[in-house]
């Protein structure tokens, strides 16, 4: 089963594609929104629909948002985050969504673990010797795992 990780941003969708059974690294990286008007959803919603298009997840898991400090950006998370809730449900994905603690939890064993300890575990969970790029991305396998870790089968 193909399990996607989506970590929402403003201008950085990190994304995660693991295999559940074994747990094995399939892709990840970061689609990466230069646009600043309202046409960068329009560019998050192609990105993804290329995603998943091309890699034809079986389920998803979307981190929640957590943070009310700039509500500007609040903002544009919850709305990145609507369109990559309506584009699993048209493409008839089911997903659940995560909190940051939860994430770190189910990686790290520990819920304020910070992002340097979940992406070493996320490599070592994945067999890989280092994750490259973003934090976004590695987020996104982190919640890729924690999909696996409490997907009902």
């Amino acid at each position: 089963m193909k399990i996607l990780g989506i970590d929402p941003g403003t201008n950085r969708i990190g994304y995660g594609l693991i295999n559940d059974r074994p747990l094995k690294l399939i892709d990840y990286g970061v689609l990466e929104i230069k646009e600043r008007s309202s046409k960068k959803f329009l560019l998050l919603a192609e990105g993804l629909e290329r995603l998943i298009t091309d890699f034809k997840p079986d389920f998803a898991g979307v981190e929640k948002i957590y943070f009310a400090k700039n509500q500007k950006t609040a903002i544009e998370v919850a709305q990145a985050r609507g369109i990559i809730l309506y584009l699993l449900l048209k493409n008839k994905i089911a997903f659940a969504e995560y909190g940051p603690q939860e994430i770190k939890s189910a990686v790290t064993g520990y819920g304020l673990a910070d992002k340097k300890a979940v992406a070493k575990l996320v490599a070592k969970l994945l067999q890989i010797d280092k994750l490259h790029g973003h934090d976004d991305a590695s987020d996104a396998l982190a919640i890729a795992i924690t999909a696996v870790n409490n997907y009902r089968y």
